[in-house]
């Protein structure tokens, strides 16, 4: 999975096809933006689990024609509540006899906000036009690929909820089966939608044909989204979370992704103990950052939201001497109580159904993105006569107060359903750059919660380990969330760590796999490194 060539530009991405459609246009004097534009919306073509135009995401980006006017930017497209979104919509559902409506069918969708995304950051820091960096998708869904065996499977895996939608049914089991591996897989109306994106920008997505197909599919299935939700739809630039690791700086994304904020904590509180390479794997380093993601998440959970929506108390998560407080009331050797800090122990579930793609360019640019459906295929629900699958995204919302979302975790009010709110987000876009500015890592991952701790993970082996970037992605990851109070392993982490984990107090769960880490780093002797996750089925693309 690794690739240590080096080049003027190299992509990460969780499906092949879309990590060479965004090389193809770093060959063609493209920058990081234009081609991770042009993977952003390939997938949507070729990884349909995740990849999507009626999702939505996060950007962080290095950006500059050189070391000296580079400057970073983080670009929030995350989905938004309809405007007829009420806190309570979800447990009337339930009492009305739907209690998946949050996941399942019209009324889990969010607005979409992808296709605003992808414009947007072209359009600011692109050079590139829109036809140049979307007709290698248009090409893809008009004369179609070999269906990959992960799809396949996922299909499969998803065959009963997606059947229960007709124009879903039609484009993804033809005759009742899922596409056959090998199979040429062609989406004429996804070709078509991406024509009327080429020729009308952002209006040709949130206004006209396009959007008429999603309003005319919203009434017919009970959905919110309106034709004033569309054109309303905004993506919104905010100022990055910034912290220090070792000797470097990282720039990540802050709320409504709780992602920036949660990694600066952990790395704030984690620096009160003196770690090195000899810790790696070790029972007392998972232990320690055991402890720290158990703080964190217990601030994610009940003071993070919509900034837009919500005050979220940043200066106080990120203040350095509370951090310390905290940090010194972890001991060595014993874990802490969750009790303490969040009430409730609800069971745990987690996907990956996630995608995320790193880029650098030959001008050392470096793009960050983290693009969702929520779950896998979103809400199953196809937009006949468009192509494209719809977001479960209010799942993220506190939709049903007290009960864990998908991903098991219990979320405050900062965070209930309210209209035109964004959900809050783990997504976690990361850039590692050098004490000059320079990008030296970009970095993410899918996983709901996991991908924050996970990118934690891989920050820590680059820096304060010393690890190899192949070694950061595919060493054996832990996660916490606080509640439920459960240490997560996976399960390459040796039978004996657990054993020790146990003594220090820790209750432990395995899980097959965290995450699907897609990483470039800049090293001293090999120049850019790629690594896909080989827990996934990605791939690295050298430009």
């Amino acid at each position: 999975m690794a690739n240590p060539k080096k080049g003027p530009g190299m992509v990460a991405a969780a499906e092949p096809l879309a990590a060479r459609v965004g090389t193809d246009i770093l060959q063609q004097g493209g920058n990081a933006i234009d081609a991770a534009v042009a993977v952003g919306f390939a997938l949507a073509v070729t990884y349909p689990a995740a990849g999507n135009l009626g999702g939505g995401g996060f950007l962080v980006g290095s950006i500059g024609r050189d070391n000296k006017q580079r400057s970073e930017v983080t670009l929030d497209f995350r989905e938004v509540a309809p405007g007829a979104a009420t806190a309570d919509m979800y447990t009337r559902a339930a009492e009305a006899g739907n209690p998946s409506a949050s996941l399942l069918g019209h009324l889990a969708s969010g607005v979409p906000g992808s296709v605003s995304g992808m414009l947007t950051a072209l359009e600011r820091w692109g050079t590139m036009a829109r036809r140049q960096v979307i007709e290698p998708a248009l090409l893809l869904a008009r004369d179609g690929f070999q269906m990959p065996a992960r799809t396949h499977r996922m299909l499969n895996s998803s065959k009963e909820s997606m059947l229960r939608f007709e124009a879903t049914a039609e484009t993804f089991f033809p005759n009742g089966k899922a596409i056959g591996e090998g199979q040429i897989f062609r989406q004429p109306d996804l070709a078509r939608t991406l024509e009327f994106i080429i020729e009308r920008g952002i209006a040709g997505f949130y206004d006209g044909e396009v959007a008429d197909h999603i309003i005319i599919e919203m009434k017919r299935g009970g959905g919110l989204i309106s034709a004033k939700d569309l054109l309303d739809y905004r993506s919104v630039e905010r100022k990055p979370i910034r912290f220090s690791i070792s000797n470097s700086s990282v720039v990540s994304m802050p709320p409504p992704s709780s992602g920036g904020i949660c990694l600066a904590q952990m790395s704030r509180m984690l620096a009160r103990f003196n770690i090195g390479t000899t810790d790696a794997e070790s029972p007392q380093l998972y232990h320690l950052l055991a402890e720290v993601m158990r703080f964190s998440f217990a601030d994610r959970n009940q003071y993070l939201g919509d900034p837009d929506h919500v005050t979220c108390p940043v200066k106080m998560l990120l203040d350095t001497e509370r951090l310390d407080r905290l940090a010194g009331t972890i001991q060595r050797s014993s874990a802490a109580s969750s009790a303490k800090l969040l009430k409730g122990s609800p069971p745990v579930k987690e996907s990956e159904q996630t995608t995320h793609y790193s880029v650098i360019d030959s001008h050392g640019n470096g793009v960050a993105v983290t693009t969702t459906l929520n779950g896998a295929f979103g809400n199953k629900v196809l937009v006949p006569g468009a192509g494209f699958l719809l977001n479960n995204e209010m799942d993220d919302f506190t939709a049903r107060p007290g009960e864990p979302n998908l991903f098991g975790l219990v979320q405050g009010s900062a965070n209930a359903v309210a209209a035109a709110k964004r959900p809050l987000s783990s997504m976690s876009p990361t850039i590692l750059l050098d004490p000059d500015g320079n990008v030296d890592a970009v970095l993410g991952t899918p996983g709901g919660p996991t991908i924050i701790t996970n990118v934690f993970q891989v920050l820590l082996g680059l820096t304060r380990l010393g690890l190899s970037p192949e070694n950061s992605v595919t060493a054996p990851k832990i996660h916490h969330q606080c509640v439920p109070d459960r240490l997560f392993l996976e399960s390459s982490v040796p039978t004996s760590t657990e054993q020790t984990l146990r003594k220090f107090g820790h209750e432990c769960a395995r899980r097959s796999a965290i995450g699907d880490f897609q990483l470039i780093a800049r090293t001293a002797h090999r120049g850019l490194v790629g690594v896909s996750d080989p827990r996934g089925g990605g791939s690295v693309s050298t430009a």
